[in-house]
């Protein structure tokens, strides 16, 4: 088979970076067969057609099972919009305490756990039938949750047609929280050997920078993960599917681990407090099984790196009870060190956090 030309592969490279490339053009299909389908059917529905693209629009999202879910509960608030705006219009006429009375109950109903992210299509549809229902209201609320309904499900079946998945997006979140990873490991070291002991509000900064990014990679993988549901490419997928919840869970924990150290050194090894937690005998070793576990994370599984932050984990504990026996201290918090990158190498042995690569 002849290799693809470098532009095409360029190209497609950049289109499964970004998904929403994709959901914009599977929404436009979608709108416009919505719409030449309300145009070809029979009055009054084709009289009023733009209705049948916006519910086209309603269930077009990131994933097909989030599809289907939101189109059912679109539908279900609008319908329950329109029912309600109805009944008070009946009850008080064509007034401002009409308008007001109907929003207030529609905004009641759209907190419903039900309706999900669609609870606000419960008072755009009411206002809709208010103002816009005339003289037929029923007429109107027929066309107009009819039409909704037809779009969602045209929006539904070309998203189950062209369903999305986004391994590549959730697999640069996870390189971006990776070198996040490694740049706090190393600085770390860094600062241990060079700087020693420092104030708390600075090993606090590091410990908060870690945040955004883990946040990210969780919503990315939980995306990938939702998206791989009735899904018709999900079995050609499943081995880098499989691969990249591995490193997701190597790098959570990763991220956990080094929270922790970060935490215990802003808590105890800082030039504020009198009796530091690790000392210059342990200050020196902790840098070097940081710079260790770093290279770790930094490498794919095939060379030796996780084997040798193992090992200086494991100089690690033998430095501390070394201290520990001369120095006749507790040294808990230097304890409580290793036990997290004990925790952490063991994550990367069983599924380092470059493997899915291997599976693309």
């Amino acid at each position: 088979m002849p290799t693809p030309p470098r532009l095409l592969v360029a190209l497609h490279h950049r289109w499964s970076r970004h998904p929403r490339w994709a959901l914009a053009v599977k929404g436009s299909l979608a709108a416009s067969l919505a719409w030449v389908v309300a145009v070809l059917a029979p009055a009054p529905f084709s009289e009023q057609p733009y209705y049948a693209p916006l519910g086209a629009i309603i269930a077009m999202s990131s994933t097909a099972v989030r599809s289907v879910r939101q189109s059912a509960q679109a539908t279900g608030a609008v319908l329950v919009g329109a029912v309600l705006a109805h009944g008070v219009d009946l009850t008080l006429g064509s007034s401002t305490l009409s308008v007001a009375l109907a929003v207030g109950l529609a905004l009641l109903c759209s907190g419903w756990r039900l309706f999900g992210e669609m609870g606000g299509w419960v008072a755009t549809s009411a206002l809709f039938v208010l103002i816009l229902g005339g003289s037929e209201p029923l007429e109107f609320i027929t066309v107009y949750s009819g039409l909704i309904v037809v779009g969602a499900v045209i929006g539904t079946a070309v998203n189950l047609l062209f369903p999305p998945l986004p391994l590549t997006p959730s697999e640069d979140a996870l390189d971006r929280l990776r070198s996040v990873l490694v740049d706090q490991a190393e600085v770390l070291a860094d600062r241990l050997e060079r700087s020693g002991p420092l104030v708390a509000d600075e090993w606090q900064r590091r410990r908060r920078a870690v945040v955004p990014p883990n946040d990210r990679a969780h919503g990315a993988v939980a995306q990938t993960r939702e998206a791989m549901r009735v899904n018709r490419r999900g079995h050609r997928y499943s081995r880098w599917a499989g691969a990249q919840a591995g490193r997701a869970e190597a790098l959570w924990a990763a991220a956990d681990v080094l929270d922790e150290v970060v935490r215990l050194l802003a808590e105890w090894e800082h030039t504020d407090r009198a009796d530091v937690a690790l000392g210059p005998e342990i200050r020196p070793v902790l840098a070097t099984t940081l710079r260790s576990y770093a290279a770790a994370l930094r490498s794919d599984r095939e060379d030796d790196s996780a084997v040798r932050a193992a090992e200086a984990v494991t100089r690690l504990a033998a430095a501390v009870r070394a201290t520990q026996r001369s120095s006749g201290g507790d040294l808990f918090v230097a304890g409580a060190l290793v036990v997290a990158l004990r925790r952490g190498v063991d994550a990367l042995a069983a599924d380092g956090p470059a493997t899915a690569a291997d599976h693309r």
